[in-house]
């Protein structure tokens, strides 16, 4: 009887660590192409009006598969540190990035 009364517990523990991998998985990607655009780009244009200009070119798709590289990255740590669900958001957090710069290569 012990082990139905904690179940709901232990599945929303697991799924807040699937969301904590998820919204990492979306910011991280997007804090790296800042700081990479940011350091390396030899424009003095906000973020913003930068990813405007490289919108139509084949570099945006190019510097969001650069920007996906930390993600696989914690993926590697986190499965090393058997924390799957954690890494399984964060993979399914990259998606987005990935499949869209397959569209614009």
């Amino acid at each position: 009887m012990d082990l139905l009364t904690n179940f709901p517990i232990n599945k929303m523990n697991h799924l807040n660590h699937f969301i904590y991998g998820l919204i990492s998985g979306l910011i991280l990607p997007i804090a790296f192409m800042w700081l990479y655009l940011n350091r390396f780009y030899p424009a003095d244009l906000t973020f913003i009006e930068t990813i405007k200009q490289l919108y139509p070119g084949m570099i945006l798709g190019k510097l969001l598969l650069l920007s996906i590289m930390p993600n696989l990255m914690l993926v590697f740590l986190f499965y090393k540190k058997d924390s799957f669900k954690i890494a399984a958001g964060i993979m399914i957090g990259g998606m987005p990035y990935l499949i869209s710069s397959f569209f614009m290569l």
